[in-house]
């Protein structure tokens, strides 16, 4: 009986993983100002025309205010928070005020433009209105462009210009309101996002947009204009019919 033939080392080592794909690169400000030119319905048709499974995309599916009216659509990378407001924060003034210093630092640091997502923990969202006019103009001084809440904001006529709140209630008090945690992953208003997805968000609510898809949304959002100005020219035209209008979503999916 002979003995078995060895392994050769080759057999016996492991194969190395692939490496992982890299990042897409973060969209340039040019990329970024092209989209906050559209309201987030349009983006969100986009998205649909880029990639029609839609994996990857995620949007807000309850209903928000917007609290500002004459504000336009904002984008940018998440930054996230949790935070409470219907019982006091569980640490002394001290720790408080550390716990500030770290989560001003972390807004300071973070890539811009940012948008806030803060999601309130409390087993009824809003019992404390965090999101005013004071800490609207810090956050904005630290560089954001907006807050996305299911918690409550107040203040209204008080808040900064080009400041966009999209909240979940209206309150007149501050409550107990405190931020619980930050730089994790959050989910507002049905949406899950992670810190560093780029977000769009206006008055209808919000989406992620996946970093790959941004240069090539601005243009599919165009056509996505041009397609319903088409239908929509159809459908106003006097003596619509069934034929006219099916012709008109043929000739529409090729424009």
């Amino acid at each position: 009986m002979t003995d078995a033939t060895p392994l050769s080392p080759t057999l016996l080592s492991p194969t190395p993983p692939s490496p992982a794909p890299p990042s897409p690169a973060p969209p340039s400000p040019e990329v970024l100002a092209e989209l906050a030119g559209f309201d987030t319905p349009t983006i969100c048709n986009a998205l649909d025309l880029l990639h029609p499974g839609r994996a990857g995309v995620r949007w807000t599916q309850s209903r928000l205010l917007w609290a500002r009216a004459e504000e336009p659509a904002m984008v940018g990378f998440a930054i996230t928070a949790t935070v409470r407001g219907a019982s006091p924060p569980p640490f002394g003034a001290e720790e408080a005020m550390g716990r500030r210093l770290a989560y001003w630092q972390y807004l300071k640091d973070a890539p811009r433009p940012t948008i806030l997502l803060a999601q309130d923990l409390d087993p009824a969202p809003g019992a404390g209105g965090i999101w005013g006019d004071v800490n609207a103009a810090i956050h904005q001084g630290f560089g954001c462009r907006g807050v996305v809440t299911n918690g409550a904001v107040r203040d209204l006529p008080l808040l900064p210009a080009g400041f966009a709140i999209l909240a979940g209630t209206v309150t007149p008090s501050h409550g107990h309101g405190h931020v619980a945690g930050w730089n994790e992953p959050v989910t507002v208003a049905g949406m899950a996002v992670a810190p560093g997805d780029l977000v769009h968000a206006d008055r209808h609510g919000a989406v992620t947009i996946p970093r790959d898809l941004a240069p090539l949304l601005a243009e599919a959002a165009r056509r996505v204009q041009r397609r319903e100005a088409h239908i929509l020219a159809a459908a106003r035209a006097p003596g619509l019919t069934p034929e006219r209008l099916a012709a008109a979503f043929r000739e529409a999916a090729g424009l």
